[in-house]
């Protein structure tokens, strides 16, 4: 049997802009496995919510295109289906959970009715069996009084408490696929350990697939099973999470290790990466990171790395692997 749930084979996305094309996302190759979850990583503006956006076919046209590539799911090409078909599949097939859960959720309705109308909408039962529905889920992701929170208006609720409403709501359709694009940034840590307590431990119970996109290399190590490192639109590596914080292989996921502050090292300063992020109107040939990488040379700048698997399931896009 397939193992993949979703692959995104060559993925290319296009916004056209005032200044110029920027090209977003450039030959993605990506699989998200049954009962998996991979964490997507990456430096802010590298092109992981354009991803998320771009599997459930949300790119705003114009001005934003998905010019290229198939994304595979259960083995259909979701950019071939009609729109009617798509909608059809949010929620019911692969539901998102966002960064702020406020702009998810309707300030002028209560909690009770958004989550009623999506589950009524995607389920087709009863007002009251979906009332029922409401209740057991918000008591799955440990909401204290769930009655109570039903009635109450999203601001009348902390960060953590609303993220936990859009947790349940998004697993109230027992999606096979859910996408959490960095769903724990606006909160603290205590409540953001709780929040991924609970998406690992309902998801896992599932069986539900997982693509979580990130910025923080330590949620990454605590919540996934294999992690994909994304640079400047780009897929640069792919391993398990044990083998990449054990081995990383390409230069810019040794730089972004390098990075994170560790108690076990006496340093000064914080590591950082040489250069800046490149602008995507106009990249740098070849290998996107290359004027960033020391150890650059000549095919690095005129062509585009292809794959070379290092270990088992372990994928780098590097001219310098052998």
């Amino acid at each position: 049997m397939d193992t993949d749930l979703l692959r995104i084979q060559d993925l290319s996305v296009r916004f056209f802009t005032y200044q110029g094309v920027v090209r977003a996302l450039e030959g993605v190759w990506l699989s998200v496995r049954r009962g998996e979850i991979l964490g997507l990583v990456g430096e802010t503006g590298c092109g992981k919510s354009v991803l998320a956006r771009s599997i459930l076919r949300l790119i705003a046209d114009p001005p934003g295109k998905i010019s290229g590539g198939r994304i595979l799911f259960k083995g259909r090409d979701l950019l071939a289906l009609p729109m009617k078909e798509m909608r059809r599949i949010r929620g019911n097939d692969i539901s998102m959970i966002f960064q702020e859960p406020m702009t998810s959720l309707n300030p002028v309705f209560t909690v009770g009715n958004q989550m009623e109308e999506v589950v009524r909408l995607h389920q087709k039962v009863s007002r009251k069996a979906a009332r029922r529905i409401c209740v057991e889920m918000l008591t799955q992701v440990r909401m204290p009084d769930a009655e109570a929170v039903l009635r109450k208006y999203p601001h009348e609720l902390s960060g953590g408490m609303r993220q936990r409403v859009m947790i349940a709501l998004e697993l109230s359709c027992r999606p096979d696929l859910l996408i959490a694009d960095e769903p724990t940034t606006a909160l603290d840590v205590t409540v953001q350990a709780q929040v991924l307590h609970i998406l690992s431990d309902l998801t896992r119970a599932r069986e539900t697939s997982v693509l979580f996109i990130t910025h923080d290399l330590g949620v990454v190590a605590h919540l996934c099973d294999r992690v994909a490192v994304m640079y400047a639109g780009k897929i640069v590596e792919t391993a398990p999470v044990e083998a990449l914080f054990q081995s990383p292989r390409h230069p810019y996921t040794r730089g972004l290790l390098a990075a994170v502050p560790s108690l076990d090292e006496d340093r000064e300063f914080l590591a950082s990466i040489p250069g800046v992020v490149p602008g995507l109107i106009d990249p740098p040939g070849g290998c996107r990171f290359h004027p960033r990488c020391d150890g650059a040379g000549e095919p690095c700048r005129r062509m585009e790395p292809a794959g070379v698997e290092v270990g088992e399931d372990h994928w780098v896009f590097c001219h310098g692997i052998r």
